[in-house]
């Protein structure tokens, strides 16, 4: 097939001058210094060849990234839009696990009766802060009446073998008995003796003081009352005994039970792959929701010694600081640890990145603050409300911070 030189030449003409006028209203009033094109000395100057190619280009651009993603916008528009300086944020390199509060359960203790009897009355109520020793309830123990029996009788025998000791050594000087008698009721006292510690000793296991004890010998009178006491200074955070109730040592539920409040355990699961992260002793910052502008510190203190073959993650353990006694065991949690240096990298506001149907991350770029570019970018690191910008965009760039979404919605209209 041949081709009219003339009918070329007048076609490419007319589309690049469809093009300039096509160029010169989209740019209109434009200061963002777009490259002019003199179409005129272009066709006199050019062949026909390069002419088509000319008009091929300029097609090419017109439907390509340059005019398509350019938008020069009205007073009114830019009134509906905020450009701000891109900056630079420091971002944490930390990794994140969720987990939830419990007792400290080195400093939990369940409170239990060392024998059994029936509660007689009950001092503390769930809540109720204890100091270590304090009396948490009192039973009516058969055991410790038996106990306090016995040492009376002890001591009564004591008290009846030393007499009779003083009277035989009295007799012995006077070779009224011989040392046979002496030497067997010196063997009574020591014997008896000895019984009397084994009574005090057996009482003391109850809980009495030895002035209590002393007190027993010599009003001779059986103590039958067993004062049971908190083993250590913390919150009665359980309570299972009434007036009346029989208990038994080691029957659940316990009676009391009391947790140091101060320290808190956060037990979390990690993933496998994020294991060689944490190590014990470990600065961790904890969340929880019901106080979500606090933080709680803490120290990573067990890690655990196998992966679930199931879930395929850790156990770690906290130690979170509860002074205020405000974090709750079955709380939901989350932690954050530091696991290297901070870096410094451009920032931008969450807001002024627009996520496009193929997953790629744009911004809106301008010089002027009236003619806008989009621009592709890749994001790592978000922070506070912040994007880190590893490519495509430097600190000190102007962009649209606020309703970039508004100008990604206006080239999709006017694509349409």
């Amino acid at each position: 097939m041949r081709y009219d030189k003339r009918n070329t030449i007048v076609s490419a003409l007319g589309a690049v001058g469809i093009l300039v006028v096509a160029t010169g209203a989209y740019f209109a009033g434009s200061s963002a210094g777009f490259p002019k094109i003199d179409l005129v000395a272009a066709a006199a100057n050019t062949s026909v060849t390069d002419l088509s190619s000319t008009a091929k280009s300029l097609r090419q651009i017109a439907d390509g990234p340059f005019f398509a993603e350019g938008l020069e916008l009205s007073d009114a528009q830019l009134r509906s839009i905020t450009v701000e300086v891109a900056g630079e944020y420091t971002f944490p390199i930390e990794k994140e696990a969720v987990g939830s509060i419990d007792f400290n359960q080195e400093m939990s203790v369940q409170v239990f009766t060392p024998y059994q009897g029936r509660i007689i009355e009950t001092f503390a109520k769930i809540g109720d802060e204890v100091a270590e020793g304090a009396t948490l309830f009192t039973i009516d123990s058969p055991d410790l009446l038996q106990a306090s029996s016995t040492l009376i009788a002890a001591a009564g025998v004591l008290e009846l073998t030393t007499r009779n000791l003083t009277r035989s050594k009295a007799l012995y000087v006077t070779r009224a008995i011989a040392q046979r008698d002496l030497e067997q009721a010196t063997s009574d006292q020591q014997t008896a003796e000895g019984a009397l510690k084994a009574a005090r000793d057996a009482v003391r296991l109850f809980g009495k003081t030895d002035a209590e004890i002393d007190r027993t010998i010599a009003e001779r009178r059986v103590d039958r009352i067993l004062v049971v006491k908190s083993p250590i200074s913390g919150t009665v955070t359980a309570r299972n005994a009434a007036p009346g109730l029989f208990v038994q040592p080691g029957n659940a539920p316990a009676p009391y039970a009391v947790a140091d409040m101060s320290i808190k355990w956060m037990m979390a699961n990690v993933a496998e792959t994020d294991s060689p992260y944490f190590h014990s002793g470990q600065r961790v910052k904890v969340k929880v929701m019901a106080f979500p502008e606090r933080l709680f510190e803490g120290r990573i203190s067990t890690i655990g010694a196998t992966v679930d073959p199931n879930t395929h993650r850790l156990s770690v353990r906290s130690e979170i600081k509860d002074p205020n006694f405000e974090l709750r065991p079955g709380m939901f949690a989350t932690f954050v640890i530091n696991i290297t240096d901070p870096v410094r990298a451009t920032a931008i506001p969450l807001n002024s990145v627009v996520r496009e149907g193929d997953g790629t991350m744009t911004v809106w770029v301008t010089n002027d603050r009236r003619h806008f570019l989009k621009r592709t970018i890749r994001i790592g690191l978000q922070r506070d409300g912040y994007d880190q910008v590893l490519e495509g965009l430097q600190p000190g760039e102007l962009i649209v911070t606020d309703n970039a979404l508004f100008l990604s919605n206006a080239i999709a209209s006017s694509s349409r």
